[in-house]
């Protein structure tokens, strides 16, 4: 975790950095932030914040009101200053759960109490192991208009039983994100800290109009596969403004799991990626490696990463299938990293052995431009596949700095075809030199 000082430095720089554009451009208007008239509190349903007593009850009984009483443009549910113990509950349409400053939601750490539920189809088993999976401590299935927002409330998932169970090779089923959405519509999750998610921390899957904006994902850097956001076979995305520092990828981009799903077939679309600072062991800006159903039009722009594995991962894998496709990556700070760039095609496990090994990824159209780092260890690695070489990959104003003294080949590259400008140090030879114009010349 990093300390007070250094978060304070990097939110400053955050800050100014979108402030020098003369307005702030956002994609947070694809979904509208409606105004509720109806407002009930926690505490109407004997909810207790006094860290101890068990909330469930009052949280469901609260989503209840809610779902059956419809009231005309929907309501608020608000959470006063407290921490407030709950097992995992569902959420319903319509609603905004509103934390107060100094309120908490914390998940119980009585596994007993968490349900299972089906695995997802475009993965056909639970992501670590096979059959269901953990219900997410706040889920939604087949909603629309839900907000979660507040003053910095937080919602903390106490994660270390989960990751200590992991550790140990003693979990059952696989653990459960902090929050999921499947099938739902017009999703607002703002101004609202998420801490030690036992697993992925916000998952939006089979979703379309989301809008992640203003949040802080905390996890400590050793906690086993706690991505910030992970938007799977979603479209229409907007992640914006926002701090994370965990034990995994920053944003991830999925969209299912080898043979499920190429069966599933739906695609990853429309996702913008924007101002998000963050560190990690693992990647900054990720797409895969689950990408079955494909992956296009993705937009990361104005990233400052610290202290990070890889900064930039497009990652997939024979028997992924699935098109990655128009993927742009720019304006990125990255500073002490393992890897600045990573574009391969042998990254990540499979779900059974029923996957097609010829079933081989389309990896074309990939853009990263302006890219300044510090303290990268080795600038790039490029590794497409002997039977689907990666196309159309352009890199363009780059620059990554290496530690002093002996460092490993600054680029190592096969099986890709593509262009580079104004590059430092200079990538392989398979990227032609491009003396004129950037990658939007690139045809």
């Amino acid at each position: 975790m990093l300390l007070p000082t250094t978060l304070l430095t990097l939110l400053c720089f955050f800050f100014f950095d979108a402030l020098s554009a003369e307005e702030v451009v956002t994609c947070s208007n694809i979904v509208p932030f409606p105004r509720r008239t109806d407002k009930i509190s926690i505490t109407d349903f004997g909810g207790v914040g006094d860290g101890v007593t068990l909330n469930t009850k009052a949280f469901r009984e609260a989503v209840y009101r809610i779902r059956h009483l419809h009231r005309n443009g929907g309501t608020v549910l608000f959470v006063p200053p407290g921490i407030y113990v709950s097992e995992p509950f569902n959420l319903t349409s319509h609603m905004t759960l509103y934390l107060a400053a100094g309120a908490v939601i914390r998940a119980t750490q009585d596994l007993s109490t968490w349900p299972l539920i089906a695995p997802l189809p475009s993965y056909g088993r639970g992501r670590e192991l096979p059959g269901g999976r953990y219900m997410s401590f706040l889920h939604g299935d087949g909603l629309e208009d839900v907000i979660i927002t507040g003053e910095n409330g937080t919602i903390d998932g106490q994660g270390e039983v989960w990751w200590n169970m992991w550790r140990k090779q003693t979990l059952k089923f696989t653990r459960p994100n902090l929050v999921e959405f499947v099938n739902s519509k017009n999703i607002i999750i703002s101004n609202v800290i998420f801490k030690d998610s036992p697993f992925w921390n916000i998952h939006p899957v089979y979703c379309s109009n989301v809008v992640v904006r203003f949040t802080t994902i905390l996890a400590p850097r050793d906690s086993p596969n706690t991505d910030g956001i992970d938007p799977d076979s979603s479209s229409n995305v907007c992640i914006e403004d926002s701090y994370i520092s965990t034990g995994d990828d920053l944003v991830a981009v999925k969209s299912g799991w080898d043979e499920y799903g190429i069966a599933y077939g739906r695609p990853s679309s429309d996702i913008t990626i924007r101002r998000v600072t963050g560190s990690s062991p693992f990647s900054g800006i990720a797409v895969g490696s689950e990408t079955s159903g494909g992956v296009e039009n993705v937009l990361a722009e104005h990233i400052n990463l610290f202290k990070m594995g890889v900064g930039i991962h497009i990652k997939t894998n024979t028997g992924r299938g699935g098109l990655i496709h128009n993927i742009t990556v720019s304006h990125v700070y990255i500073e002490d990293a393992r890897k600045g760039i990573k574009i391969s095609g042998d990254v990540g496990g499979h779900p059974d052995d029923r996957f097609d090994p010829n079933a081989l990824p389309v990896v074309k159209g990939i853009t990263i431009n302006n890219v300044w780092g510090v303290k990268v260890l080795q600038a790039g690695l490029i590794k497409g596949l002997n039977k689907a070489p990666f196309t159309e990959v352009c890199l363009s104003d780059i620059n990554l700095h290496g530690e002093t003294g002996p460092r490993t080949p600054p680029w190592q590259c096969s099986d890709v075809v593509g262009v580079a400008h104004q590059v430092s140090p200079w990538p392989c030879s398979e990227l032609i030199s491009q003396q004129s114009g950037s990658c939007g010349n690139f045809s």
